[in-house]
């Protein structure tokens, strides 16, 4: 089923569960910043605690995606937020890896069980596309708020901050989702087909960008300091992170949406990434480092847009968006530890090379994708 017309509130709940679970798009170089500098963890443990959080969330997802169409979509998206908010305020209250390890896990688990369902439900709004957007629109605002608060509540307050701030803010998913979220017409689970080859390759495709994105992002805060730019010209490129972020991608997808054959966007999407990760691992002049940093991550999301509508069409019953958690997360679980380890080990700089390597990976899988199946939808 598709084509669904939802009313500003269930748009508006939509909206904010998208913000609150892609928490880490926009937060991951303060949040492994903060566990390496407030709480004394090494790269290598920060990454590890992220990826506790990010394999939960893996998890979670790619088990309710495959239910989606038999859960009250309502009921598991608030509890869900619920649970995690829970989880991030008792991490607040705590300083040692063991009990933060197993609340980000616990965290992670709630949170992709949750957000499974904000996409799947957004994958039945008659433009799906348009929708995604919309909501990389509002997560980009809540990028500019988040990495400039954050950093400044971290100095007044301490490392605990953070994780009440992660709290509220999936409070506020909670109660949304509670109020205002409406359940989509469902399919029967009885009658939906398995999902095709071109599926899978786009899945495959915007996973292995994710990996990439979270690899080189996650450490973004560090190896600005390390290349010995001022701490608040580093914050300066996070803020204006946010403000790219808001300004740049969702529009621009929103305009280009049956303009450019989405297709050619996620096939580009990785190369411009790589060349980006080259610069912001490789760069020693804050000049040339600085613009790198400010759009990175404006890529991932103007691709992603075009990959959600694509799967949005391939998959009406919405489980493959349903599955956008673990597609994105199961990427970026991977991308701050083997980030930490590569930077621990070889330098930041190997990074770049990496990206390089793995961009290729996912132009590939992309390429197939538009190949496996003559039915592969373009705009």
């Amino acid at each position: 089923m598709s084509g669904q017309k939802f009313g500003k509130g269930a748009v508006f709940a939509l909206v904010i569960a998208h913000c609150s679970g892609m928490l880490d798009l926009i937060a991951l170089p303060v949040w492994v910043g903060a566990l390496v500098e407030r709480f004394g963890f090494s790269p290598q443990q920060a990454g590890g605690l992220a990826t506790l959080f990010l394999l939960g969330a893996v998890a979670a997802s790619a088990i309710a995606a495959h239910r989606f169409n038999r859960f009250n979509q309502r009921v598991v998206a608030a509890s869900g937020f619920a649970l995690a908010a829970l989880s991030f305020f008792l991490a607040s209250t705590q300083t040692g890896f063991v009990p933060l390890a197993v609340l980000h896990l616990t965290a992670g688990i709630s949170v992709g069980a949750a957000l499974s369902m904000v996409h799947g439900t957004m994958g039945h709004a008659s433009n799906p596309h348009r929708l995604f957007a919309t909501a990389g629109l509002a997560i980009g605002l809540l990028g500019i708020i988040l990495l400039g608060a954050i950093p400044q509540l971290l100095i007044s307050r301490g490392g605990p901050a953070m994780f009440q701030v992660f709290g509220g803010v999936m409070t506020v998913a909670a109660v949304s989702c509670a109020i205002f979220f409406r359940n989509p017409v469902s399919a029967e689970a009885e009658t939906l087909p398995t999902f095709g080859r071109a599926t899978w390759f786009t899945i495959f495709g915007i996973s292995v960008m994710t990996f990439n994105q979270s690899m080189v992002f996650s450490f973004v805060e560090v190896i600005g300091k390390s290349r010995g730019f001022d701490p608040s010209h580093v914050l300066g490129v996070l803020i204006a992170l946010g403000i790219v972020n808001f300004v740049l991608p969702a529009p621009l997808a929103t305009v280009l949406q049956n303009r450019v054959p989405a297709t050619m966007v996620v096939q580009v999407g990785p190369a411009v990434q790589a060349v980006l990760a080259l610069i912001v691992t490789g760069a020693t002049a804050f000049v040339f480092w600085a613009p790198a940093a400010a759009i990175f991550v404006a890529v991932q999301i103007f691709t992603h847009t075009f990959a959600f509508g694509l799967l949005a069409r391939l998959d009406p019953s919405g489980r493959a968006v349903a599955a956008t958690p673990a597609t994105l997360m199961i990427g970026a679980a991977l991308g701050p530890i083997v980030g930490g380890a590569l930077g621990e080990n070889l330098g930041f700089s190997a990074l770049g090379i990496a990206a390089v390597l793995v961009a290729t990976i996912s132009i590939g899988f992309f390429t197939k994708a538009r190949t496996a199946d003559q039915s592969f939808p373009t705009p």
